[in-house]
């Protein structure tokens, strides 16, 4: 991204028009900025994108990038942060204020101004002299002038830059038609002989001071309820952004400091206490405790945590105390990685925004030119006052046709859509994803980490015969107390969950890929493969190596164990499906969704899997390019295909996919290929996905619909095509009252996303 040097606008290198002057291009973010640059001296220097700054974007428009708050050229709407922060956004809650307090004061001011504008239609009043007289229409004019001349000064800034940078939009519109019932009134009033007679009421002009008074008034809360609206949208990433302390402890020379969260790098040690929240991404060094990871993995129970384990930011501390080092900081940590992908997707267009786009495009100049049209019709054909109906009609079309409600269609559903989304653990990367979700026929899933846990879990315990099953255990797990591998990790746990009380191991070696040996209880005990156990001098191990036969056919891992110098049975280890598979695998199908599964374990046990799952069909022993070629010829067929996998060999798969779906217990690289990630891991994440993306995609049409909908009929109403056949004419003021509720309308709808159950 560049900056225009005559605009000031952040514009795309790629998409963006360019001119080169003195060795070096300029990129422009229209023609008229370019021929201006074109026709100025040569002493303009393109200016580089700051450092360290907050870069502000419009929500509706992405394109538009400045390092400063203001509005966007080309939509009129408040330009938000880039960069999602804990604090509080300064500049989104300053644009509020000043349009909750111009709303304030100029519906104050405006009150008394329709009142009076109405009052010859009261009983009691219209029979009073002054309603009528000079004192009523200066009232109006002095009341009625700061409303629109400060209260609505906004919305005339942005319709005179729509106009400069030529990127009509509603403010255009609202700009126009205010000005011209504000300045058609004081010329009538100030000057009410340049008018012919017939368009004279006892030797007055007619004045509309509340018309431009109401409408702005009525401008002001549609924005005020707007830019409420959308600070709600921002709820999601405000959640998410409280999870991570606003400060740490860190280890320096004189003792602990207490720091600003953004002060801590690489590197740095910390101390986290119990109760705290783990403040970075890091790695124990000291210590050890339990620590609730719910944020990562959904799950309530704490997860032990001893040195040189894994913790992440924003994770909560138990009742042990621990020294850790950082690793990962602001936006690189996992909770970073989240709050910076629901904030880029809630402002990513989705494919369906460009029929929005190409009809806005073309409105505002129609919408012109059919006002032009309409005061022409009213001055020459219309009624006495012919010049006041043709004023007062093209104004109201002006109004009433604001497409506020048509911009306002897409992006806020997306923006409400992605929030609820990640509310319920599910990261949508960009809004083509969620567009692209709602049409997927077939999901291919990979096996390990995605169908199954992905963690070893002790299966069997089968011991020779003559030995009980709970010594034996005790026994093995005894020993593999001492191992850091995962497979003796599963055999401890086994015993823990059999309520077996361990011991300590005397003598304890471990042989690298072979197994580990010492002794428990006075008693010689070995754990590992079959030629470990050999080279310990251990004979006789055929009968169990027929036995851990049939377990690999299952997919299971055989430890063997001897005891004393003899075979003494079998632990089988193996990856267990997810106790939520089968259930979201029921919930998958009952979406209409046909199940593919692909992997690379042996077909024995992948077709026991899909077996037990019901899964539609299943490919095993397939390397990852193999996966490719598969998700291809699925597409090649018609067959809108989705892509879930957790590891790195799954990425080019994902990458092939329409929609890649990584869960979020896997690997970066897993998740950087995905256009959605399940942050807890579970495949019913992805039912979830799919009902989030038909009802967002539901919604978007009904807020299209209702756009289209309303400026068809609200513009012929607003021009007066009722007018011949009923008598009735649309004052800019229900136009103004209508163009709001449009817009209310929309954003209403699109926060019933907010609801949606998943």
């Amino acid at each position: 991204m560049v900056k225009d040097p005559i605009c000031g606008m952040m514009v795309d290198e790629a998409k963006s028009i360019h001119a080169d002057r003195d060795g070096q291009r300029f990129y422009f973010c229209s023609e008229h900025c370019r021929k201006k640059f074109l026709s100025a001296p040569a002493t303009a220097k393109p200016e580089e994108k700051p450092q360290g700054k907050v870069i502000y974007t419009c929500p509706m428009h992405p394109e538009v990038q400045q390092d400063h708050p203001g509005s966007c050229p080309k939509c009129g709407m408040a330009l938000e942060p880039m960069t999602a922060s804990a604090g509080t956004n300064e500049g989104e809650n300053a644009e509020l204020q000043d349009m909750t307090r111009r709303f304030w004061i100029g519906a104050t001011l405006a009150l008394p101004v329709f009142i009076l504008s109405m009052a010859h239609m009261i009983p009691p009043l219209g029979r009073q002299p002054w309603v009528h007289g000079d004192v009523s229409r200066w009232t109006q004019f002095v009341l009625s002038t700061p409303v629109v001349c400060w209260a609505g000064w906004p919305f005339f800034q942005r319709g005179w830059r729509s106009m400069i940078s030529r990127h009509l939009n509603m403010f255009t519109l609202i700009a126009i038609g205010v000005g011209a019932a504000f300045l058609f009134s004081t010329i009538g009033m100030l000057l009410p002989n340049i008018f012919p007679a017939t368009m004279l009421h006892e030797g007055r002009a007619d004045l509309y001071y509340e018309a431009a008074a109401m409408v702005t008034v009525l401008v002001l809360l549609g924005q005020v309820l707007e830019l409420r609206a959308r600070s709600r949208t921002g709820s999601a990433i405000k959640a998410l952004l409280n999870l991570a302390p606003p400060t740490a402890r860190l280890i320096a020379a004189g003792g602990d400091k207490e720091v600003p969260l953004d002060q801590v790098k690489v590197g740095d040690r910390m101390r986290v206490v119990p109760g705290d929240k783990v403040p970075v991404d890091g790695v124990l060094e000291e210590g050890h405790s339990s620590v609730e990871e719910s944020m990562v993995t959904g799950e309530p129970l704490p997860v032990e945590k001893a040195v040189g384990d894994k913790v992440t930011g924003g994770t909560v501390n138990g009742t042990g105390s621990f020294v850790m080092r950082a690793e990962r900081v602001g936006n690189d940590t996992l909770l970073g990685q989240i709050v910076n992908m629901v904030a880029e997707a809630q402002r990513s267009r989705a494919p369906i925004q460009g029929l929005a786009d190409k009809v806005a495009g073309i409105f505002v100049p129609v919408v012109l030119a059919v006002s032009v049209l309409t005061f022409g019709v009213w001055f020459w054909f219309g009624p006495e006052p012919r010049l006041a109906h043709a004023i007062i009609n093209a104004v109201a079309v002006l109004i009433i046709a604001c497409p506020c409600a048509l911009g306002l269609a897409t992006p806020m559903s997306i923006m409400v859509g992605v929030g609820r989304g990640a509310q319920a653990g599910v990261l949508v990367k960009n809004a083509e994803a969620l567009e692209r979700m709602e049409k997927v026929t077939t999901l291919v899933v990979d096996k390990t980490g995605t169908l199954t846990e992905g963690k070893p879990k002790l299966m069997d315990v089968l011991p020779a015969d003559g030995i009980d099953a709970k010594d034996f255990l005790h026994l093995a797990a005894s020993l593999e107390k001492n191992s850091e591998h995962p497979l003796a990790a599963a055999i401890v746990q086994g015993a823990k969950d059999q309520s077996i009380t361990l011991e300590d191991a005397k003598d304890f070696r471990s042989v690298t890929a072979g197994g580990v040996a010492g002794t428990v209880s006075g008693r010689s005990v070995i754990v590992g493969k079959p030629d470990f156990l050999r080279d310990e001098k251990v004979t006789g191990l055929e009968t169990l190596e027929a036995t851990a036969i049939k377990l690999q056919e299952e997919g299971k891992t055989a430890m063997f164990v001897a005891i004393d110098g003899k075979p003494a049975g079998i632990l089988a280890v193996a990856d267990p499906v997810k106790a939520t598979t089968a259930e979201a695998i029921k919930d998958l199908h009952s979406l209409g969704l046909k199940l593919v599964m692909l992997t690379g374990d042996n077909r024995r046990t992948a077709a026991a899997v899909a077996k037990q799952l019901g899964l539609d069909e299943v490919e095993a022993e397939i390397e990852p390019a193999g996966k490719v070629a598969h998700i291809k010829k699925l597409r090649a067929a018609g067959k809108h295909v989705a892509m879930a996998g957790d590891g790195i060999n799954d990425a080019p798969a994902l990458s092939e996919a329409e929609v890649g779906i990584a869960m979020g217990t896997g690997t970066d690289v897993a998740m950087q290929s995905a256009g959605i990630t399940l942050v807890k891991g579970d495949l019913r994440g992805i039912a979830q996905a799919v009902r989030l993306s038909r009802a967002t995609m539901s919604n978007i049409r009904q807020n299209l619909v209702f756009a289209f909908l309303y400026n068809s009929l609200g513009i012929p109403i607003a021009a007066g095509v009722l007018y011949p056949f009923f008598g009735l004419l649309l004052s800019p003021i229900i136009a103004g009252a209508a163009m709001s509720l449009s817009s209310v309308s929309v954003i209403s709808n699109a926060l019933r996303l907010h609801h949606a159950k998943l």
